[in-house]
C-alpha cells in the first residue's frame, strides 16, 4: 500500500491510499488533482472517506463520485453530500481489503471522525481530518473545549507508530506557537529544523507519527507541567485540565 498526499488549493491535503491498481482518497476538496493522480498512477478509486462537512474537504466528492463511481463514506451527524454511508463511534468499513475503524472526534466540527487502519506489513494509518494537526489542533468552529480535549486524548492513545495523515500543511506555523509555548523543548527544535528542511524542498512534513506529536504537540500535552505554566503565565484562571486547554486553544488563536 503506497500513501501520498496529493496537495490542493493553498495547503490542503487529500491523502490517497492505494496498492498500484485501486485507490482511496480523504477529504477531496478539490476533484481535479485526484482525477490527475488517478490518471498519472493508472489507478481505479474504489472509495472515498470523509471526515467533515467543510467544502474544502467535500467540494469534490460529487464529481469523483460522478467520474468514478467511488463509494463515499462519512459522519452520520453532519450535513454531506449525498448519497453516502453514514458512520457513527466503532463503526468498522472494509476498503482495499482493510479495516478502518471509525473514530468521532467532536471539537472542530460537531460530528467529525476521523478514520483508523491496519495496514499489513506497515505502521498504521490514521485520516484525523481537521482534529489533529501536526504540533497543533484544529480551531474550534463548533465543539467546546471539552470535547476537544477528550478528541486528542483518545487520539493520543492510539499506538505510537501511527502514521498521522493531517487535512493541512500547518507544521511551521504550529512549531512557531509549541516553540512559545515549550521554548527549550529539544524536540521540537529539532522538529522544526528538520520541518523547515522539508518545506524548503517543498516536500510535505507529512504524515507524522502519534509518537512525535506526544513530544512536540502543546495540545497533547496539557497535562505536563511545561505546558500548564507556559498557559497559566497568560491566564492565571486555567487552573484544570479543560481550562488549561481553552486556554491553550485561545492563546493560539491570537497568536
Amino acid at each position: 500500500m503506497k500513501l501520498i498526499p496529493i496537495p490542493a488549493f493553498v495547503d490542503n491535503y487529500i491523502w490517497m491510499l492505494h496498492d498500484g491498481r485501486r485507490a482511496l482518497v480523504v477529504d477531496p476538496g478539490d476533484s481535479e488533482p485526484v482525477l490527475a493522480a488517478l490518471q498519472d498512477g493508472g489507478l481505479t478509486l474504489e472509495t472515498i472517506l470523509v471526515t467533515h462537512h467543510h467544502n474544502d474537504h467535500t467540494g469534490g466528492v460529487d464529481a469523483l463520485r460522478q467520474a468514478t463511481g467511488a463509494k463515499v463514506y462519512g459522519p452520520a451527524l453532519e450535513h454531506m453530500p449525498e448519497p453516502l454511508t453514514r458512520l457513527n463511534d466503532g463503526d468498522v468499513i472494509e476498503v482495499l481489503g482493510l479495516h478502518f475503524e471509525v473514530l468521532l472526534v467532536p471539537g472542530h466540527t460537531a460530528g467529525h471522525i476521523a478514520f483508523f487502519g491496519q495496514v499489513p506489513s506497515q505502521d498504521p494509518v490514521l485520516f484525523c481530518g481537521d482534529t489533529l494537526f501536526s504540533a497543533g489542533c484544529g480551531r474550534l468552529f463548533e465543539g467546546s473545549p471539552a470535547q476537544m480535549l477528550t478528541s486528542l486524548t483518545r487520539l493520543a492513545a492510539l499506538p505510537d507508530a501511527t502514521r498521522v495523515c493531517c487535512a493541512h500543511e500547518y507544521t511551521l506555523s504550529s512549531l512557531r506557537f509549541a516553540l512559545a509555548v515549550e521554548p527549550d523543548n529539544a524536540d521540537l527544535q529539532a522538529y522544526q529544523a528538520k520541518a523547515q528542511v522539508l518545506r524548503n524542498q517543498h516536500q510535505p512534513t507529512l504524515p507524522s507519527s502519534i509518537a512525535l506529536e506526544k513530544c512536540v504537540n502543546p495540545f497533547l500535552r496539557t497535562h505536563l507541567p511545561s505546558v500548564a505554566h507556559a498557559v497559566q503565565r497568560q491566564a492565571a484562571n486555567a487552573t484544570d485540565a479543560v481550562s488549561v486547554f481553552a486556554a491553550l486553544r485561545t492563546w493560539k488563536d491570537q497568536f
